[in-house]
């Protein structure tokens, strides 16, 4: 599994920069360039009320990756130790995006 920092605290699965999800689905299959690669499992987070209190943290992560240029996607999965997703004011997935990704 991969190793996830999230900076997109406004998203609803995130607590303290780690996900809650269990695995999120990275976006960008024509990508070239991070900004053009988002977090398609990001969803706003609308107040406290919004939040699962039996969700809890995960530093490792499976990762689902349409960005197929990636040098870290194999067969649709990230193979990268550690990944960061950017978009700390983020109100919709396409303002996130994964500052790891590498261009083949």
């Amino acid at each position: 599994m991969t190793r996830l920092v999230c900076s997109a605290t406004n998203c609803l699965y995130n607590d303290d920069r780690y996900c809650c999800k269990g695995d999120i689905q990275i976006d960008g299959e024509g990508a070239t360039t991070s900004n053009a690669t988002c977090c398609k499992s990001f969803r706003e987070r609308k107040g406290e009320a919004g939040r699962n209190a039996a969700m809890e943290p995960n530093r490792d992560i499976e990762i689902d990756c349409q960005a197929c240029r990636c040098k870290y996607n194999e067969d649709c999965r990230c193979t990268a130790d550690q990944i960061g997703i950017g978009g700390s004011h983020a109100c919709h997935c396409q303002e996130t995006e994964c500052m790891t990704f590498c261009c083949k």
